[in-house]
């Protein structure tokens, strides 16, 4: 039996989980603390890493403080993050501005400059995509991928340049400040599509940092996920209320870990996740790549393993909105939910309360309303920053409770393109793992089943997935579980739902309308959206 600490590092706040691995994979405390996510204009989204590191020592303190286990029983702190993060920082391992989130897109002109001339294909010029696709299995083919953020901060801000010692992501800076030393590990380094996959030749891509204008020496060396990337400094053991040498495992990002938590690990097995961001994955024995449709085969913790990976920008995000602007200003409904107007942690609990009680009574279909998911631009299955949320075909007869409706059915719309785009060049499974926030709900579980026509399985503590894969990434490096094809076992399901035939066929028609509407409309966002992308 051990105890763990893992740190699961949101968009919009930090949970950090303490768990028990033994039989089975068991969440006894944890603690949460929420920080700033500064949308800018022209597309730039930022965050504090002094709040990230202030999130960090107060849940630790607090969670610890709220359990017997003392920290000389902690036999490890690992991270499960989300990824494609910009953390610039300075020999003395201080941010040298605030950190880009993966949601920044503002480096249009530097990837039009740098990767766009001449003859292109999915927006990168021919040769530089040919070169990438060779040596990593994908290409930075968005503005949001962290190559075009280093790349803006070299022609923007060149003071700011000139003090980076290390590119990091974000759990890779919480890494430095435990331990002192810089690392990225595997999905991390892949995901600046400057690691070559190659066997015999991994490692950050000489090649490909000259054709980038990338600085060699900014990349920092590359661990595996489940190795120990050093232990707690004095100083930061003081910090977290935990004892010094506490063993500091790599992690991983969201993308990796969250599937590990859902039980997802063997090849075929697919997950979806609808938290912030949302995603279909499903596991592979071997690397592939869909340019067209903005799917890549990504390194994850398994050796010879890959996650073929379909990301939609906003999903649960879409709920905040949905908080803020169409359920909170009805006063009566939220008169004894007074929590859900200030955190998010509690917005799923608090508002899927509502959403059960009352969206269920609305037929599949929300009345002919469809909603497109896109409110901050979208990759997959196409690649557009300028891409915005429309709620299409509004009669007189449609009341707030079918729009409601509909942004839950829009999002799973989306979801299901993805799925589709998958089952294009890959077998994904018939049976699907539900996790996120999105799958507490479920009314989202149900209509995710009716649309997608899959058997949808949750798990428990489906909010904590990713604390889970992280946690359970120490247990197989201590030994306590065999291997990857062991993790299901330790992963209870919750519940299942199977498709209803009638809600499915209503689902079919209004489905090939949602795929019609971006196209229909992409020169419109274009001509609506152009200050955005500036």
């Amino acid at each position: 039996m051990l105890y763990v600490i893992a740190y699961d590092i949101g968009t919009t706040g930090m949970k950090t989980c303490l768990f028990q691995l033994g039989d089975r994979i068991r969440l006894l405390a944890n603690a949460y603390r929420e920080y700033d996510l500064y949308v800018l204009p022209e597309g730039g989204v930022e965050q504090d890493a002094r709040q990230w590191w202030r999130s960090m020592t107060e849940t630790t303190r607090e969670l610890m403080a709220g359990t017997e286990v003392k920290p000389e029983e902690i036999a490890g702190i690992s991270f499960c993050s989300q990824m494609q993060g910009l953390v610039l920082v300075d020999r003395e391992l201080n941010p040298v501005r605030r950190p880009m989130s993966y949601m920044d897109q503002r480096a249009v002109r530097e990837m039009k400059e740098t990767g766009a001339r001449g003859l292109t294909v999915a927006g990168l010029n021919v040769r530089i995509l040919l070169h990438s696709l060779l040596r990593t299995k994908a290409a930075p083919t968005s503005v949001k991928d962290p190559i075009w953020k280093y790349k803006w901060v070299e022609k923007n801000e060149p003071e700011n340049f000139r003090k980076v010692y290390k590119w990091l992501d974000v759990k890779e800076f919480f890494i430095a400040k435990c331990t002192g030393r810089c690392v990225m590990t595997k999905d991390s380094a892949y995901s600046t599509f400057l690691y070559d996959t190659r066997e015999g030749k991994e490692g950050f891509s000489d090649s490909l940092c000259r054709l980038f204008g990338v600085k060699k020496e900014h990349l920092p060396e590359v661990i595996s996920c489940m190795d120990v990337a050093g232990t707690l400094t004095k100083a930061a053991a003081d910090r977290l209320g935990l004892r010094e040498g506490t063993k500091v495992y790599g992690g991983g990002g969201d993308a990796t870990l969250i599937g590990v938590g859902a039980g997802c690990t063997k090849v075929g097995q697919t997950h979806i996740y609808s938290g912030t961001s949302g995603w279909v994955e499903t596991v592979l024995d071997r690397q592939i790549v869909d340019i067209d449709a903005m799917i890549a085969g990504i390194v994850g913790a398994q050796k010879g393993r890959y996650n073929y990976f379909a990301e939609m920008e906003t999903a649960g995000k879409c709920f905040e909105w949905v908080r803020d602007h169409l359920a909170l200003d009805e006063i009566d409904i939220y008169l004894q939910k007074k929590d859900v107007a200030k955190s998010r942690e509690s917005v799923y609990e608090s508002l899927y309360d509502y959403l059960s009680e009352v969206i269920a009574e609305v037929p599949a279909g929300s009345g002919g309303v469809i909603f497109t998911p896109w409110l901050h631009g979208n990759r997959c299955p196409f690649e557009d920053p300028k891409a915005a949320g429309i709620f299409f075909n509004i009669s007189l007869d449609t009341g707030k409770r079918h729009l409601l409706r509909a942004v839950l059915e829009g999002i799973c719309y989306h979801l299901n393109w993805m799925l589709e785009c998958q089952d294009k060049r890959v077998k994904t499974s018939r049976v699907i793992r539900f996790v996120g926030g999105g799958a507490l709900s479920g009314v989202t579980c149900q209509i995710l089943a009716d649309i997608t026509g899959r058997t949808i399985e949750t798990v428990e503590n489906t909010k904590d997935a990713g604390a889970a894969g992280a946690a359970i990434l120490i247990g197989i490096e201590q030994g306590l579980i065999a291997d990857f094809d062991e993790v299901e076992k330790y992963i209870q399901v919750k519940d299942i739902y199977i498709p209803i035939e009638e809600n499915r066929k209503i689902y079919e028609r209004y489905y090939e309308v949602f795929k019609k509407l971006y196209k229909s409309n992409r020169g419109n966002f274009a001509a609506l959206n152009r200050q955005s992308a500036k």
